[in-house]
């Protein structure tokens, strides 16, 4: 039986490859210091024999035996890893650091969680892997930005100077069951703005575009180059519809049959104008495209929330 050890696994991604990785067959060791990620997450598998939860900051090192290691381990949404931004770059460098010296002791499989902020605010749109990004290093948003990069850094270093088996996914926004209520990005904030009936709240004039996957395709996608042999990426994983975000408010507003106000205040620093991946390397190596329609991945997460707000 093959152990994969999912770093933030409590989180929304993470607990959602918790899932599939035990619906694969495998040992699933998930490590979580429960920063941003919840029990709530994973109390559904605490009487699942091949499921271990083990709380544990990735800035200290682990010693576990596995075949597999995935790091989803670090606050991704801008007002969880501006709270304390030399945690979010200590994460992303150091945690990173730990997490690649445990898969070069197992000789194990290593993929690195990235993230389409490494592209900062594109001049290139949409964006391929080849890109190098247009990142402000001193900016508020540069400790997830910068700490992201530097893990790709140390991801490809690491293959290249001890032959490690690495892999970098760049993740594009994705949304469902699971966020955070207070997760901070347009999806959570609108839907729960919405069903409590209070202002939507756009920063900026709306005009800048998103593009939303859904968590059953990313996690396909993720699946998919976990298990792809001689492919190191990095590769994009998202959905290449896009939305302004004053549509995408108008949607939910539908959607949630909603009463709230749109209202618009001013956009803060380095806030992306465009985000759109190019997704034809995913296409290529890993044949994986998203499949879910955006208004049927809302109305799942809205019923998700709405059910979190009712039990409270």
């Amino acid at each position: 039986m093959k152990r994969v050890l999912i770093a933030g696994g409590a989180g929304f991604i993470g607990s959602h490859l918790c899932d599939r990785f035990l619906s694969e067959g495998y040992e699933v060791f998930c490590v979580d210091n429960l920063y941003t990620g919840t029990i709530d997450n994973i109390k559904h598998l605490e009487h699942e024999k091949r499921f271990h939860f083990l709380e544990h900051s990735i800035l200290k090192p682990l010693k576990i035996s596995c075949e597999l290691v995935l790091n989803f381990a670090c606050p991704a949404s801008p007002p969880h890893y501006q709270k304390d931004p030399i945690f979010t770059a200590r994460t992303s460098f150091e945690g990173t650091l730990n997490l690649l010296e445990l898969a070069r002791e197992n000789h194990a499989r290593f993929l690195l969680a990235s993230t389409s902020e490494v592209y900062g605010d594109p001049e290139i749109h949409p964006q391929p892997e080849t890109y190098r990004g247009n990142v402000n290093t001193i900016g508020i948003r540069s400790c997830y930005d910068e700490g992201k990069r530097i893990a790709e850094t140390l991801t490809m270093d690491y293959h290249r100077f001890y032959q490690l088996d690495t892999k970098i996914i760049r993740i594009f926004n994705t949304y469902g069951p699971r966020m955070l209520e207070n997760d901070g990005r347009v999806v959570s904030n609108f839907i729960v703005q919405a069903l409590k009936g209070e202002p939507i709240t756009i920063y900026g004039d709306g005009s800048q575009t998103r593009s939303f996957c859904y968590i059953s395709d990313l996690v396909e996608g993720i699946y998919r180059m976990c298990t792809k042999d001689n492919f190191t990426g990095p590769v994009n994983l998202g959905n290449p519809e896009e939305y302004t975000v004053a549509d995408f408010a108008r949607l939910i507003k539908e959607l949630t049959q909603s009463s709230s106000e749109i209202c618009f205040y001013p956009l803060p620093q380095d806030d992306p104008r465009k985000r759109r991946p190019d997704i034809s390397l995913a296409k290529k190596e890993l044949a994986w495209e998203p499949t879910v329609p955006v208004r049927d991945g809302l109305t799942k997460t809205i019923a998700y929330f709405q059910e979190k707000l009712a039990s409270k």
